[in-house]
């Protein structure tokens, strides 16, 4: 089902009930709200950081990773709002966090976080490398917050599997570099670059962050940070070294920076989750991009992007936020056969994805 149908097909489904939808009944989710005690899932939270990056993932041994950790300032809401994913998820703290890079709506919350969660260690690409005076700021931030606590500091590099239970998870980029061999699944030529756009190299930040795969059983994530264009054509073509993903959480909060047809349409994704904010990300070339690409059966947007508007936004019912001021979320939880289930704590409402059916 596309993204055009789900338009159409709007769901109302409340827990432990069914749903009527034109004349197809659809199961609710059974939701855990236990972490080791959660049949075996791997639960993702999507936290609204309003156009930032903060990914939270819990694995069924009870261990967690955090991607980000969105803006700093704000009467520390972007950490209030993590701290609260923590606690929803039952955590004592967060074993790794992973800052993909130095931008300060991804590094920027870091000080404020350490403030109200205990952290074990922390991951990212090295030393900021960018002269731009506010990421120096933030990096600055970052340093000192770390080494105050003496927090243990592990520098990624491609093909690095992190030290994390419960699930695999893979780095394919970091400081500017990419994996050189295929991850397993990927290594086919890829058709889509044919034609494809080129871009010059971006020296930004963005082109150093971490991006990794996470493989959950017979589930794949994909997380890049913001990865630029041309780093991405590099992974895909003329071999997508990717191979394909279930869930694509959206590059660059769905800017026109990343996400290059090679790419998405090349991945397959059943699902693809924007966190983007109102006013920044989900751009109308992104919508598009992401909305056209074959096999996708949902966008999940954090946000109504306002650039997007009414034509390219997904449904309201994926949507977390639909006024300007957010804090809702989006979380996912994934089964090791590969099928997953994804609620909008908006509306309380879940939506199941069946295993898929083998080729």
């Amino acid at each position: 089902m596309g993204v055009g149908v789900g338009r159409r097909r709007r769901w109302r489904c409340a827990l432990a009930t069914v749903a009527i939808l034109g004349g197809m009944a659809l199961p609710c989710a059974v939701w855990s709200q236990s972490t080791k005690g959660g049949g075996g899932k791997l639960r993702v939270f999507a936290i609204d950081v309003e156009g930032g990056q903060a990914t939270l993932f819990v694995t069924p041994a009870g261990q967690s990773l955090l991607v980000d950790t969105g803006w700093p300032d704000s009467d520390g809401r972007d950490a209030n709002r993590i701290a609260a994913a923590v606690k929803e998820a039952g955590l004592q703290k967060i074993d790794y966090v992973l800052i993909t890079h130095y931008h300060v709506d991804h590094a920027g919350g870091m000080a404020q976080l350490l403030d109200r969660v205990k952290v074990g260690a922390v991951i990212d690409h090295g030393v900021n490398r960018e002269d731009d005076a506010t990421t120096q700021r933030t990096y600055a931030a970052f340093a000192k917050a770390i080494a105050t606590r003496k927090l243990k500091r592990i520098v990624a590099s491609p093909g690095d599997v992190l030290p994390i239970v419960g699930m695999k998870a893979t780095v394919v980029s970091s400081d500017g570099k990419l994996i050189d061999t295929p991850l397993e699944g990927g290594g086919d030529q890829n058709p889509y670059c044919k034609d494809a756009e080129v871009r010059p190299p971006d020296s930004s930040e963005n082109g150093r962050s971490v991006g990794i795969q996470i493989v959950f059983g017979k589930l794949k994530l994909l997380d890049l940070g913001d990865l630029t264009w041309d780093k991405e054509m590099e992974l895909v073509c003329p071999v997508n070294k990717l191979g394909r993903a279930d869930i694509y959480i959206v590059s660059h909060h769905g800017m026109n920076l990343s996400s290059s047809p090679a790419m998405v349409n090349a991945l397959g994704a059943r699902v693809a989750m924007m966190e983007n904010g109102a006013k920044k990300g989900g751009s109308a070339p992104a919508l598009e991009t992401i909305g056209a690409a074959p096999g996708l059966e949902t966008l999940w947007q954090l946000h109504f992007s306002e650039e997007g508007g009414q034509e390219l936004n997904t449904a309201d019912d994926y949507i977390a936020n639909t006024e300007v001021d957010g804090g809702n979320y989006l979380e996912l939880q994934g089964s090791g056969d590969g099928s997953f289930d994804i609620r909008n704590s908006r509306t309380g409402a879940v939506k199941h994805y069946a295993p898929p059916v083998q080729q």
